[in-house]
């Protein structure tokens, strides 16, 4: 079957469609929605760009600037989009080293989701003449998303760009 239905669509969803959206500025998981993957019998990547990432340094609190790049394989749950969004919007005024805000965003959705692989890659604009750009990952243990993290991490940014113009 082709499609959802008008249940599937409403079902564990508050967010998407809501046209009285409330921005939380703090830090805030519970934002996070999920809904069904329907092809549960497939491995697939599912990428999100992020490029308005913004978080405060929490020893000068002057803000920092990201794209995040997300992408995971699903099993049974999805991330849903517009929370997403939220989720992340609430870093806004959260104070955080680059390092810890890529892994407490990997480990909010491996806690929501439970996907068989997730990587998170935080690439953070300069200040003070240099970039930071976290990259986690995570697969899950036992299987072969264990090793692909693996190899994954070991295999990490070999030919990273040119960084001339962030």
């Amino acid at each position: 079957m082709a499609g959802r239905n008008e249940e599937e669509l409403k079902q564990d969803i508050s967010l998407l469609g809501n046209q009285g959206t409330k921005y939380t500025f703090a830090y805030d998981p519970s934002i996070l929605e999920s809904f069904d993957n329907k092809h549960p019998n497939r491995d697939y990547f599912v990428k999100f760009n992020c490029p308005e990432f913004t978080s405060l340094c929490p020893v000068t609190g002057q803000p920092d600037f990201a794209t995040i790049y997300i992408s995971y394989i699903p099993d049974i749950k999805m991330v849903e989009s517009k929370s997403l969004k939220l989720y992340l919007f609430s870093f806004r005024n959260h104070g955080d080293f680059h390092e810890d805000c890529v892994n407490i965003i990997m480990n909010d959705l491996i806690e929501l989701m439970n996907p068989r692989y997730i990587e998170v890659w935080g690439k953070f604009t300069p200040r003070g003449g240099i970039s930071i750009d976290p990259y986690c990952n995570w697969g899950r243990p036992g299987t072969k998303f264990e090793e692909m993290a693996n190899y994954r991490l070991m295999n990490h940014d070999m030919y990273p760009e040119t960084v001339d113009n962030r």
